[in-house]
C-alpha cells in the first residue's frame, strides 16, 4: 500500500514535470509525418499563441485531474481521472514540442494557473464523485468550443499544428462523455457560461505572455 507521504512525493514529482517540460508522450506526435508549413512572421507569431493557449489548457487538465484524484471517493473514477490525465499528458507534450518548432516558448504564468486549477479540482472532487466528474464534462466542453474556434483560426498551411489541435478536439470530447457515462452530473448551461468568461482571462493572457 502506497503511504500518504509517497503519494505526495509522486504528485510533487508530477507537477514538477508538468510545469518543466519533463512530461513525456506515451503516443507518436500525431503531425510527426507532415511538412513544416512556410509561415509569414504574423502567421508564426498567430499559431505559436494558439499553441501557447493549448498548452496552458494543457497544464490546466493536468492540474485539475490531479487535484481531483486526490479527493475522489470512489477508487473506480480515481483510476479514470488518472488515465484522462496521462493522455492529457500527450497533448502537453505534443504543444510543447510544437511550440518549439514555432521558436516560441510556453507561458510564464503557468505556475499561476497549474496551482488554481489544482485547487478547483480537489474542491470539486471534495463535493461528490458525480460533481467532480460534471465538473470535467463542462470543462472539456468548453476547451472543445476553442479548439474548434482555433482550428478555424490557424493558419490553412499549417498543418502540423492543426493535426495536433484536431487529435485533441477528438480525445477532449471523450474524455467529456467518459465523465458523464461514469455518472457525472450535467452542469447547468449558465454555470458553463460562466465557466467560460473565466476561461477568457486564461486565453487572453497565455495567447500572448
Amino acid at each position: 500500500m502506497v503511504s500518504v507521504a509517497d503519494e505526495l512525493i509522486q504528485h510533487f514529482d508530477r507537477a514538477l514535470k508538468t510545469l518543466t517540460g519533463g512530461q513525456s508522450a506515451r503516443r507518436e506526435n500525431p503531425s510527426i509525418e507532415l511538412d513544416e508549413a512556410e509561415l509569414s512572421d504574423p502567421e508564426r507569431t498567430h499559431a505559436a499563441g494558439l499553441m501557447r493557449v493549448n498548452h496552458t489548457g494543457e497544464i490546466c487538465a493536468q492540474a485539475l485531474y490531479e487535484g481531483q484524484a486526490v479527493t475522489a471517493r470512489d477508487p473506480a473514477v480515481r483510476e479514470r481521472l488518472l488515465g484522462a490525465a496521462a493522455e492529457e499528458a500527450d497533448h502537453l507534450a505534443w504543444c510543447a514540442e510544437r511550440l518549439g518548432e514555432l521558436g516560441s516558448q510556453p507561458s510564464v504564468l503557468n505556475p499561476l494557473f497549474y496551482a488554481a486549477s489544482y485547487a478547483m479540482g480537489a474542491l470539486t472532487g471534495l463535493a461528490g464523485d458525480k460533481v467532480s466528474l460534471g465538473f470535467v464534462e463542462a470543462t472539456e466542453d468548453q476547451v472543445c468550443d476553442h479548439l474548434a474556434r482555433h482550428l478555424d483560426a490557424l493558419p490553412q498551411q499549417d498543418l502540423k499544428s492543426r493535426e495536433i489541435v484536431a487529435r485533441m478536439h477528438e480525445e477532449e470530447a471523450r474524455h467529456g462523455s467518459d465523465a458523464l457515462a461514469l455518472g457525472g452530473v450535467e452542469f447547468p448551461r449558465a454555470i458553463k457560461q460562466a465557466m467560460t468568461l473565466l476561461s477568457k482571462v486564461m486565453t487572453e493572457t497565455t495567447y500572448r505572455i
